[in-house]
């Protein structure tokens, strides 16, 4: 196991695999030292409001440890039609899910935070991208639950692996659907002075990336 810097200048709140290959993508220079906050401990009725204090405590929780670092942190969900999809526990969930999202748009909701103990900086939003699935057969929802893909993933499927085939559209951030809105993240980190970047490049990132 890699030990990680005494005092990295960026950390990555998140054990999520798909938010560390998206840091990369964008070029930064990070270290992963994920959160202990327990996420069943922050209910709240409205989703934006819970994944943005979701995001906002795993920061403060990263950031109280490495007060003059400058942490990253989101959390993920899907919605639709007012009902939150977390991450399904067994096969008939994950059925139920991808039954549920068929032939509909639903919305995905990213809360990010990005903070400074040291220099009392904080900053955090939600984006929102709205995503239309194809109409699914239950040959195609069987197939894909046999793949074992939707079972770490909100709302049971990742749009960035076998989940491409599900979605017909998508209007917004697609790095947002993966886990973390780049653009909106690098921009901030611009505005704090942490690192020197092209605006034009996070918004190439969501172009190109597959």
């Amino acid at each position: 196991m890699k030990v990680p810097e005494v005092n990295p200048k960026i950390i990555l709140a998140s054990q999520s695999p798909r938010r560390r290959y998206l840091l990369e993508r964008a070029g930064l220079k990070f270290s992963v030292i994920p959160s202990t906050v327990d996420e069943a401990a922050l209910p709240a009725d409205d989703p934006a409001l819970l994944v943005r204090a979701l995001a906002e405590a795993k920061a403060a929780d990263v950031a109280g440890r490495f007060p003059q670092s400058w942490v990253i942190a989101a959390d993920t969900i899907v919605l639709v039609e007012g009902r939150v999809l977390g991450k399904p526990g067994s096969e008939n969930e994950a059925r139920a899910m991808l039954a549920r999202l068929s032939g509909r748009t639903h919305q995905v909701l990213t809360g990010y935070c990005l903070c400074c103990r040291g220099l009392d900086r904080r900053v955090s939003e939600v984006v929102s991208t709205d995503v239309l699935f194809k109409l699914l057969t239950p040959i195609e929802i069987d197939w894909y639950i046999r793949t074992g893909e939707p079972f770490d993933k909100a709302g049971a499927y990742a749009i960035q692996g076998i989940g491409t085939f599900l979605v017909k559209r998508i209007n917004g951030s697609y790095t947002n659907v993966v886990g973390l809105p780049v653009c909106e993240v690098i921009e901030h980190l611009i505005r704090e002075g942490v690192v020197g970047w092209d605006p034009a490049a996070a918004n190439a990132l969501e172009a190109k990336t597959p």
